[in-house]
């Protein structure tokens, strides 16, 4: 059997038995101590797992938000084009010509003249509707334009009906939609 470094010091006249004794009454002590408490002592690997644990976590989180924003995107789009679907005015491919802009171009769809009134006076609203345009009612239009306000390519204000008093030309109706 190995013999202890303190015997091996003891033995050698290195150290004396006093200093034995005291050494193994320090250690004594501090196991006691530790125990008593319960306090651990934490070395630089444990440290070092629960950063990269905490890191890890983070990763996750921001991970996890960024696929519930996507769901929820797909979502609110999903709500839109049902509304849009459910509420579609009906377009006329033989009616006039209803020239509007779509991100600074000019585009135009065929409508019959009521659906052209009711765009004007702000009753109707031209929506996105995949890869094209449709009609829907402006109430629908608003609570398009809640979700998501880039789908709403024409909402006419409903109070631009409204004619001032002293207004030289009220006598004079101003055309929705020129045609050329």
């Amino acid at each position: 059997m190995a013999i202890s470094l303190q015997d091996q010091l003891l033995k050698s006249g290195l150290t004396n038995k006093s200093k034995v004794n005291k050494s193994k009454k320090e250690k004594y002590k501090q196991s006691k101590e530790q125990r008593n408490s319960k306090t651990t002592q934490t070395s630089e690997a444990t440290l070092l797992a629960q950063k990269t644990l905490a890191e890890k976590q983070a990763k996750d989180k921001a991970l996890n938000q960024q696929q519930k924003d996507i769901a929820d995107k797909k979502a609110i789009i999903a709500q839109i084009n049902q509304l849009i679907k459910l509420n579609i005015q009906a377009k006329d491919d033989d009616g006039s010509a209803y020239n509007f802009t779509d991100a600074n171009k000019v585009k135009t769809i065929y409508v019959n003249e009521q659906v052209s009134k009711g765009i004007g006076k702000g009753k109707l609203a031209i929506v996105r509707y995949s890869n094209g345009y449709e009609v829907v009612p402006s109430p629908v239009a608003e609570k398009i334009s809640q979700r998501d306000a880039s789908f709403i390519v024409l909402l006419n204000d409903a109070a631009q009906e409204e004619v001032a008093a002293d207004d030289p030309y009220a006598d004079f109706q101003i055309p929705d939609d020129l045609m050329w």
